[in-house]
């Protein structure tokens, strides 16, 4: 039996999550809004320790990618999944390390001994999630001690899809850049999420994340970030239809493959726009009872896990949305981004 190679490569920044479920009083006590994904700020630092203390907190391997990466790893066949990032030399990063190959992911972490493991406060209010990331380690991931030593870029070079989010902008855009350019020229997949309004809305942020954009094949979002997107780029629309084929359209640097664009809104449809015929269609998520709802934190990566388990195989952009709506369905009814110890085959 032939052992499987890594088809897949995530790149995003590895963080504990803190996970609690609270009421608007928390929110407002940090200036925190209900469905939105920030950094940590000085005046956010006493929120973490308050959570441990005050709360009944859940710790979940996190990180939008690293979600990403086990989403899409629990569907394939084991040590399909390859995932960089930094972390601490500390307890937090071994929990991390342990939970990701019970997963049957490869992780393949850079660690420093200057920062502690990077961690994530997640405040669940009602069907809503606020994210304050403190990113710490993750924040110092160097392509020159990890992404160009020969071993690792041997990595890169034989997988043919690569996923990063938006939030290594300001981690290590470098290393972001290097293997966007790399699936350009190769003719490889290079997908993207736009991750956070934030992102979009800092100067410096959003001219790293246009650069970016050139190279994606493949672009993921929802509402609140396609919508900040487009605020950013001047136009003048809400229209999330018109705004993920606008997307779609933007500058590409390969040209052999046109662009997709994927919006995902929570209970509403998601937006597919494709570059290729100008087309944008709506799928509609599968239908939940509110009461089984458990927890959002983690369902847009859940989906982007669950779309790219069957992208990366061959399959139709379509098929590979239900995939998606499939994984966060099933993410949805637990806590945190996780998924069932006992495996639940996809129906494919």
């Amino acid at each position: 039996m032939t052992e499987q190679k890594p088809i897949l490569l995530c790149m995003g920044n590895p963080l504990l999550d803190i996970s609690v479920v609270a009421d608007e009083t928390l929110l407002k006590k940090y200036g925190l809004k209900a469905n939105d994904a920030i950094l940590a700020e000085e005046k956010h630092m006493p929120l973490y320790e308050e959570l441990v203390k005050s709360y009944e907190p859940h710790y979940v391997a996190g990180g939008a990618a690293q979600n990403v990466a086990r989403g899409a790893q629990y569907i394939l066949k084991p040590n399909s999944t390859v995932y960089f990032g930094c972390v601490g030399n500390d307890k937090y990063a071994e929990q991390m390390r342990k939970a990701a190959q019970n997963e049957g992911l490869i992780v393949d972490y850079l660690v420093t001994n200057t920062h502690p493991t990077g961690t994530c406060a997640v405040i669940i209010t009602n069907n809503d999630r606020s994210l304050v990331a403190n990113l710490s380690a993750a924040q110092e991931y160097k392509g020159s001690l990890h992404l160009d030593l020969p071993e690792k870029w041997e990595i890169v070079k034989n997988i043919k899809f690569y996923y990063i989010t938006g939030f290594f902008i300001s981690s290590s855009y470098d290393s972001m850049l290097k293997i966007a350019k790399h699936a350009a020229e190769t003719n490889k997949v290079f997908t993207l999420n736009l991750s956070a309004p934030f992102i979009c809305q800092n100067p410096q942020m959003k001219e790293s994340l246009s650069e970016v954009v050139k190279y994606c094949d493949i672009i993921f979002g929802n509402e609140s970030e396609a919508e900040a997107f487009a605020a950013s780029e001047n136009w003048e629309t809400k229209d999330l239809k018109a705004i993920a084929l606008k997307i779609a359209n933007l500058h590409k640097i390969n040209t052999s493959r046109s662009r997709v664009v994927i919006i995902t809104q929570g209970s509403e449809p998601t937006i597919v726009a494709k570059q290729s015929d100008g087309s944008v269609n709506e799928f509609s998520v599968i239908p939940i009872n509110v009461k089984e709802i458990v927890d959002t934190n983690g369902a847009g990566d859940s989906f982007v896990g669950g779309f790219l388990s069957q992208y990366v195989q061959g399959k139709t952009i379509e098929e590979s949305v239900n995939a998606g709506h499939w994984l966060a369905n099933i993410n949805i009814k637990r806590v945190g981004p996780t998924f069932p110890e006992e495996k639940i085959p996809y129906p494919s």
